[in-house]
């Protein structure tokens, strides 16, 4: 079996073997590992988060491969990712991993995504959201995620079964967004400068927190990367837009292009990457493919935006 390097890869391929009433593809069972030490997470809530006051599950670290990824997360976190003193340039993001809110995928599109943040001077902030409840037995959790990640029907929105999930994190998002600009000063940032970057489920978050467009936690600007492109009604004076997607991504390449097309229609700023290749969630990782790019075209789409100019500095 091909060693694909992203779990979500597994999945798809998996998903195109069974459409194409081939050997279907195993999808790797989980291993689970111990949680990592991360000092400078921090909780989004005092106590139990609002929402899961029932919730009875165990959250569970799993390896596949090289990647590591967090389920059943019932206490949601956001952990700083700061630029070197002195070298920051007052811009923030928050950033949004995927998973299909089965999981959240804290390698791929987490940990590495922040620190190439932090490196260029913009303060990262990870967060690690409510995701779903899923089976406790590892062989179960697989039968799960290929259950859920399979392709999306043209203009079609998000499974009705994601709505819980959608609205608890959406919830965290804001959370998140407000913490950030509450220690604005603590992390060296300008609370005007504070944005979204998502993959996947982390760019249908993005997206949710965005048309929600709640006047203290509304990002500045946003970044959804390979999630839903149908159409949405956005809110007044869209934020500046930077997306990006795969011609081959397996989930929602059958759905054309409704969500760049009615941002523009509502006056909204769009930066719009469309590669030949890539597939669903290349990430961080590098593919051998024009997507391998999209990080850099991020940074350059800040730099015209305005959003990395140094940060004033106190008198």
């Amino acid at each position: 079996m091909t060693r694909h390097p992203f779990i979500l890869a597994a999945v798809t391929a998996a998903l195109t073997a069974t459409a194409a009433q081939a050997q279907p593809m195993d999808v790797p069972k989980p291993v689970r590992i111990a949680a990592p030490r991360t000092p400078t997470e921090i909780p989004l809530y005092t106590g139990v988060a609002p929402g899961s006051e029932d919730a009875r599950q165990v959250e569970v670290w799993s390896g596949i491969w090289d990647q590591k990824m967090v389920r059943n997360v019932t206490r949601p976190t956001l952990t700083p990712v700061l630029p070197a003193r002195g070298k920051g340039n007052g811009a923030a993001v928050l950033v949004v991993p995927g998973g299909g809110f089965q999981f959240v995928s804290m390698d791929n599109e987490g940990w590495p995504v922040a620190r190439w943040l932090a490196d260029r001077g913009i303060a990262a902030f990870i967060l690690k959201y409510r995701v779903e409840k899923t089976p406790d037995d590892d062989s179960e959790f697989g039968k799960a995620m290929v259950a859920r990640f399979r392709p999306a029907a043209p203009g079609a929105g998000p499974l009705p079964e994601m709505a819980g999930a959608v609205s608890l994190a959406t919830m965290d998002a804001q959370t998140a967004l407000r913490m950030i600009r509450a220690n604005a000063e603590l992390w060296r940032i300008d609370p005007k400068r504070v944005g979204m970057l998502g993959f996947s489920a982390g760019a249908m978050t993005t997206m949710s927190t965005t048309l929600a467009n709640a006047a203290d936690a509304r990002p500045d600007f946003i970044a959804p990367i390979y999630g839903y492109m149908v159409a949405v009604t956005p809110p007044p004076r869209p934020q500046p837009m930077f997306a990006a997607m795969a011609s081959d991504d397996l989930l929602f390449n059958k759905q054309g292009f409704g969500l760049i097309e009615s941002w523009q229609k509502a006056g909204g700023s769009v930066e719009f990457h469309y590669y030949q290749g890539g597939n669903h969630g290349f990430g961080s990782r590098k593919m051998g493919t024009t997507s391998d790019l999209w990080f850099g075209q991020f940074m350059a789409w800040m730099q015209a935006q305005g959003l990395m100019q140094p940060a004033k500095k106190s008198p």
